[in-house]
């Protein structure tokens, strides 16, 4: 169970550390309401992005030695954070860079670098943001949530640590209320990223790589993962269901607060089917579980065929207004795993025809937009699959969405066999973040664990599944295992289904031995092949992509389905993989970047296995003569063809006339035809009749580029990006498949976010230039991709144009629409001054420009900007001090002294010289113009609080945030210099 202090970091409260426990309320149950307790009110709650204009550095900004006793006791205190990670850092001459960002996919591959991680160096990296919150925000619950930070990371806000984390794949919430500034005080969030160290054995990318939000919830609110709802069907009610909603609440106000919950379900066409409300007092700084129920008698439900989503509305309302509100998409159907007739689908058998895959994709490396997870599932679909593997890691979370809204099972997976506090975090994150979606199939602890035949893997997957159990109790627990299933004693034994990584000599025998146990191929086939390869040439690693090379331990696409097609028991399984990824360069060493074992390539075009994969899974006839006809030079020579179908038998007619057949088996066959340009005919055939046509016509030389955009209309997110395909065209318009041709992009009214031509030995980079205008590579056997977003360009046409030599440009052009994502935005650099020094109030006047001794950390006290304080008649005076070194920019040119409110009547000094007066006593902002100059700065601040006494109620001091930036702008209005 979650201890109580992880508890209040979800609930966006400090307040909440203390509860031990929370008691379910029952639906319709109704508390008595507290006498005289007031409305609570407050803003909306709100999700923004911090998405642009982050300051990044890749390489480290080491910490300085702690050589002497100020700098040691300094570093000790809270709010002190030094070096890159200080409110005052100079990150001005750092790149500007959006998020989702992988470094690593920036660095030059190298040859000594780790082979798994694509010969990239990862490292240590820093990000940097400043940004302001509103006021009204204040009192309410206030998260700061990375999606994914690759991989050690450590976090300050205001220059006090915020959170330390390790891990790559799950998110980290940071309940934000002990930290910030609000209104016009800047705050300063600092990122160390480290990927030096590593959590798979693939490509795993660096840095801030998924999305960073700032959550705002009011004061009485549904908690960050609050809302969980288990849809089942009704028993003996034939096609009604039952819809049981929780709803995590709590009370972040000094009272208790009486509220109503209501709960709604809207059928996927928008119409109401159900309605429930309960009520209940949640105690002040504290919180509940409301719990209702609605009924449902005849839903349409969802499945991968027709993703069905109805819109589960929840809202919770503090004397009749609404305080806050949290919808999600559900689909209601049914799973289960049998021993007999592998998984039942809303009751009936359903084949699992699924894939493996990572997450890194052509030309982004794992910083994949949101809008390439529904790219990438809709190439997945076309290809017959209906389930989806997330080897070896959780997920992000808008591949669930898109899961959910396409129609694709998931197969959620954990990182890490362990019991470790920060694990089991982990693990739990990964089962909050998809125990609501539709898509998740099932969770998997683990994959190819050494210790899968030990006690102590056993005990550890026996603590892991406890804590699944608690926060889902309706899913199956499995995991990947590669071998060793009978040995005793086993995590085998304590799963709901048992995952068998390869081992086809294991599977049948475990069968017979363990009839009762639901069985599942988490992972087979293996095959080898590069995109476009007629044949294999192993000195230039190229495997000829026809399904013909498997590795020692897997299967050819077409013979590894036929192995879990004759096994109806068997709940169907998972290929390796779907696409092509970084990494794992099997069975080649440098310059092989990434492995060979997808169905697609990195960019998601097709190898043969995604036609034989829709030829082995689609009902529907399937016909594709593969990998083309156009083999100049080999005239008269047989060629290597394959004709992927789902007939009994195919033909090739070249003009007309037949010149091979040969008979369909395992979604392939195989030809060797003599090669003559023109046009090729494949027919299917099935018990002698025709059922379908497919053709190819030789291409003759390029003459003109041609750009594809998936869509032609996308919205001004960077998460919103296209691919767009690149390929080379003859003068008939034909794809020239052969075509290598060098090319260079250009974009206006938009970025390039990278560029990729999915061939697996590219040791180039795939980065656009730094401004993300322009970008070059080559085509790879004829096709390319580029990514490209309208990232601040909302209402106007993206255009993109590709030029080669000797070849007529390509021009394509997508719609940009306003944005969809609400941003915070960021504010320009400023250099913060935090560290003052306050002397010992005086009744005789001080002299500015004083300095400590060094090491003197008692004489004159410690104090940050913001707080004010009383006077006192016997000590007349009272001098702030503090001692920077201007940034690059203000030391060059000058700049602007911004204090945000100074209280009190006060002289401001800078290298001992008076530069202004503030006569008037009243809380107020003074700017100053700051003179050019190197090296260290001294600024005094010299308060002449008999001023002060003579406003009855005034207090002095640094009332707000005191900043240096480099403009020069001054209001004179109150200053007398």
């Amino acid at each position: 169970m979650l201890s109580a202090s992880r508890r209040a970091i979800l609930a966006g409260t400090a307040a909440l550390a203390t509860v031990l426990g929370r008691s379910p309320i029952a639906a319709g149950a109704l508390a008595a309401p507290a006498a005289g307790v007031p409305p609570h009110s407050g803003p909306p709650r709100r999700r923004l992005a911090l998405a642009t204009d982050w300051r990044f550095l890749a390489g480290d900004v080491p910490f300085a030695a702690l050589t002497d006793h100020e700098a040691a006791y300094a570093h000790a205190k809270a709010g002190n954070a030094s070096g890159a990670a200080a409110e005052d850092f100079d990150d001005s001459a750092w790149a500007s860079v959006s998020l989702p960002h992988d470094f690593a996919l920036a660095q030059a591959p190298d040859p000594h670098a780790n082979p798994d991680q694509a010969y990239r160096p990862r490292g240590p990296g820093w990000y940097r943001r400043s940004f302001r919150l509103d006021p009204a925000w204040q009192g309410g619950a206030l998260t700061l949530v990375f999606d994914g930070i690759a991989t050690n990371a450590t976090v300050w806000l205001n220059g006090t640590l915020a959170a330390r984390h390790f891990g790559g794949y799950t998110a980290l919430a940071i309940d934000l209320a002990p930290f910030p500034r609000f209104g016009e005080e800047p705050n300063v969030l600092a990122v160390q990223v480290d990927a030096s160290d590593s959590e798979g054995w693939w490509y795993e990318g660096a840095g801030l790589y998924r999305g960073v939000w700032i959550e705002h919830r009011p004061p009485v609110h549904i908690v960050r993962h609050g809302l969980v709802t288990r849809p089942v069907p009704l028993a003996g009610e034939a096609g009604a269901w039952t819809i049981p909603v929780t709803l995590d609440l709590a009370n972040t106000t000094a009272s208790p607060a009486d509220v109503t919950v209501e709960a709604r379900l809207l059928a996927p066409d928008g119409t109401p089917l159900a309605a429930a409300r309960t009520a209940l007092t949640l105690p002040a700084q504290d919180g509940a579980l409301a719990s209702l129920t609605l009924a449902v008698p005849a839903p349409r439900l969802w499945s991968p065929e027709d993703p069905a989503l109805h819109r589960l509305e929840t809202r919770v309302l503090v004397a009749g207004v609404e305080s806050d509100r949290e919808d999600c998409a559900i689909g209601l159907r049914t799973l289960r795993f049998t021993a007999d007739r592998g998984l039942l689908l809303n009751g009936q058998p359903y084949p699992l025809k699924g894939v493996c895959a990572h997450q890194d994709h052509a030309g982004v490396g794992v910083a994949v937009p949101a809008s390439l997870w529904d790219y990438r599932l809709r190439r997945l679909k076309a290809m017959g699959a209906n389930a989806l593997r997330t080897a070896h890691h959780a997920p992000a979370p808008e591949l669930l969405d898109a899961a959910d809204r396409l129609g694709m099972l998931v197969l959620a997976e954990n990182r890490t066999l362990s019991a470790a506090p920060d694990a089991l975090d982990a693990l739990a994150e990964l089962v909050r973040l998809g125990r609501n979606h539709a898509c998740v199939l099932a969770w998997s602890l683990c994959n190819e664990e050494s210790i899968q035949a030990s006690a102590i893997g056993v005990a550890l997957v026996r603590r892991m599944k406890a804590l699944v159990r608690r926060l889902d109790p309706t899913r199956a627990v499995t995991a990947a295992l590669n071998g060793a299933m009978e040995a005793q004693p086993n995590i085998a034994d304590e799963l709901d289904v048992v995952g068998f990584n390869y081992g086809r000599a294991a599977i049948d025998p475990y069968h017979a031995a363990h009839p009762d146990r639901p069985l599942l191929s988490s992972e087979d086939t293996s095959a080898l092949m590069t995109r476009g390869a007629p044949t294999s040439d192993a000195a230039a690693h190229v495997i000829a992509d026809d399904d013909s090379m498997a590795v020692a331990w897997g299967q050819t696409h077409g013979a590894a389905w036929a192995f879990l097609a004759q096994r109806p028991w068997l709940a169907g399984g998972f290929l390796w993989t779907g696409f092509d990824y970084r990494g794992e360069a099997t069975p080649f060493g440098w310059p092989s970047q990434s492995s060979f074992f997808g169905a697609m390539d990195l960019c998601g075009f097709a190898k043969s296995a995604f036609h034989i994969r829709r030829a082995l899974w689609l009902a529907e006839p399937v016909l594709t003569i593969w990998p083309h006809w156009t083999f100049p030079g080999q005239e008269g020579q047989p060629v290597s063809i394959l004709v992927a179908s789902n007939a009994q038998s195919v033909s090739l007619h070249l003009d007309g006339q037949e010149i091979a057949r040969a008979p369909v088996h395992e979604g392939a066959a195989r030809l060797r035809p003599v090669y003559a340009p023109g046009r090729l005919v494949a027919r299917a055939w099935r018990d002698g009749a025709l059922v379908a046509e497919s053709a190819c016509e030789t291409a003759g030389p390029a003459v003109a580029l041609r750009l594809l955009p998936d869509r032609t209309r996308i919205t001004a997110d960077r998460d919103d990006a296209v691919p767009v395909t690149v390929m080379a065209v003859d003068a008939q318009g034909r794809a020239v498949p052969i075509a290598q041709t060098g090319f260079a992009l250009a974009i206006t009214g938009g970025r390039i976010l990278g560029v990729g031509n999915g061939d697996p030995n590219l040791a180039l980079s795939e980065a656009p230039a730094s401004d993300g205008r322009s970008a070059a590579l080559a085509l790879f056997n004829g096709l390319a991709q580029v990514i490209v977003c309208g990232e601040g360009a909302a209402g106007n046409t993206l255009e993109l144009v590709a030029r080669a030599a000797n070849l007529a440009p390509a021009h394509c052009a997508v719609q940009v629409d306003p944005p969809r994502i609400a941003t915070l935005p960021a504010i320009p650099p400023a250099q913060s001054l935090t560290e003052w020094r306050q002397a010992p109030a005086s009744a005789q006047r001080p002299v500015p420009g004083q300095k400590l001794a060094e090491g003197d950390m008692n004489s004159w006290a410690w104090t940050k900007p913001g707080a004010t304080q009383p006077s006192d008649p016997a000590a007349r005076w009272v001098l702030l001090h503090v001692s920077f070194t201007p940034r690059r920019a203000v030391a060059t040119a000058g700049g602007t002294l911004r204090f945000a409110s100074l209280a009190g009547r006060a002289e401001i000094w800078l290298d001992g010289a008076r530069i202004a007066v503030k006569d008037d006593p009243a809380p107020g902002p003074l700017r100053l113009p700051f003179p050019p100059g190197t090296g260290e700065r001294q600024l005094d601040v010299l308060f002449d609080t008999l001023g002060t006494l003579s406003q009855t109620g005034t207090r002095f001091g640094i009332a707000g945030t005191v900043s240096l930036a480099p403009t020069v702008s001054a209001n004179g209005s109150r200053i007398r210099s």
